[in-house]
This record gives C-alpha cells, structure tokens and sequence, in this order.
C-alpha cells in the first residue's frame, strides 16, 4: 500500500484499488523494519519499494471497505495476492461475473498474470496485500475500451457521471449515510458511504436512495 497513498478506491473498494502516484518510498530511508497488521488509516499504504518505478520490487496493503466491489482492471506486471484479515472474492476474466468467482480468506494467496483482467468482491471489511514488481499501473475496463485512472466525485463533469453528490444522505441495503466519495470505472458506478458512527462501506449506484432524513 504506501506512503500515504491517494484513494483508489476502490475500491469499490475501491478498490478499491488507487492511483499509486508518488506513493514510493526512497531507497535512503529504507532499513530493517516489521510492521505488524493494524488498523489502517486510509485506503492504501505501501508498506516497501515504488509501485510505480520499473523493476523495483514493492509490497502494498490494500483496504477493502464492506460492499467493495474491484470492477475488471488488469496490470501490466504480475499480481501475487494475500489476503490478511477478512475475505476476498475474485474471479478471472473480461467481464463482472460472480459465479466465476472464488473465494480467498484470511491467509489465502493468488497469482495473477500480467495483462489478465481480474475483478473482486468484499462482503465485509477486509485487508489485501499485494506484491510484484514495478510499474504497478491500473487499467480499468469500460466496454471495449480501457481507462487509465477512476472518474471520481470530485472531478469538474462528476455531475453528468454520477447521481448523487458529496454529503448527499442517502439509503443502502446496509443502512443509512452520507456520500463521501464516489467513483466510476466505465462499467460500475459506486460510493463511499459514511455512517453517523463513523463507519463506512460502499454500495453500488443503483441500489442507493436519497433519504428523506436531512439530518
């Protein structure tokens, strides 16, 4: 994951999966370290090396929120994948099919070759570490076509991509929250949703509603 790495998301979960821009570590800081599983902060941390330099060697954790699903992306290097705390659903191939896929839990691990698109699914919060070699770049499916970064909330035509808006409240199958983030892959619109508790998960696009509570 990284330095302090920019929200992917992704995640739909997003994947819940971010732009790894700058996230990399300088090999002058590098030294002798162990860092245990905690909770995590923001959405991606890389724990070694730059995703994004060519032919370094880099580790990741990812966070998966509840509800988080990994639209179809591939990566132009090899993927290997553990899962550390919750469980993973992933599957192999062009398009979002959950009956192809499998299911990976706590300790699991996953190989996935350069250029295969994969997609994922999170019922619960979970924790993914990832780990190759660089340049760990995202290539996201959207129909015949791929793009190279998720549209999000925050860019200037979010209003002709997306329904709702930051801080709209709104209601999901897993409850009640406002909109902190969203994101668009080309195939999948889905949310960030934060509940007055603090807690948050993500819900697809067409399974939200807006909440008549204005509180």
């Amino acid at each position: 994951m990284m330095k302090a790495m920019p929200k992917v998301a992704l995640t739909f979960l997003v994947i819940l999966i971010a732009s790894v821009a700058g996230a990399g570590q300088s090999k002058e800081t590098r030294q002798h370290r162990i860092i245990p599983i905690a909770p995590m902060s923001q959405d991606v941390e890389v724990l070694y090396g730059d995703p994004n330099a060519v032919g370094e060697p880099f580790v990741m954790r990812i966070r998966e929120l509840p509800g988080g699903i990994i639209p179809p992306h591939k990566h132009p290097v090899d993927e290997h994948i553990t899962v550390l705390q919750g469980t993973l659903y992933f599957g192999v191939g062009e398009k979002f099919d959950r009956a192809a896929m499998k299911q990976l839990k706590a300790g699991g691990y996953a190989f996935i070759p350069k250029g295969s698109t994969m997609f994922g699914y999170t019922p619960e919060a979970a924790i993914v570490q990832v780990h190759g070699v660089g340049p760990f770049h995202i290539h996201w499916r959207a129909g015949n076509t791929w793009r190279d970064s998720l549209k999000t909330l925050d860019d200037l035509d979010a209003g002709s991509v997306f329904k709702f808006k930051k801080g709209e409240q709104v209601v999901a199958k897993r409850g009640r929250g406002r909109v902190r983030q969203g994101y668009d892959s080309g195939e999948f619109i889905g949310y960030e949703i934060e509940r007055a508790d603090g807690s948050l998960f993500m819900a697809e696009e067409g399974e939200l509603r807006r909440s008549k509570n204005k509180q």
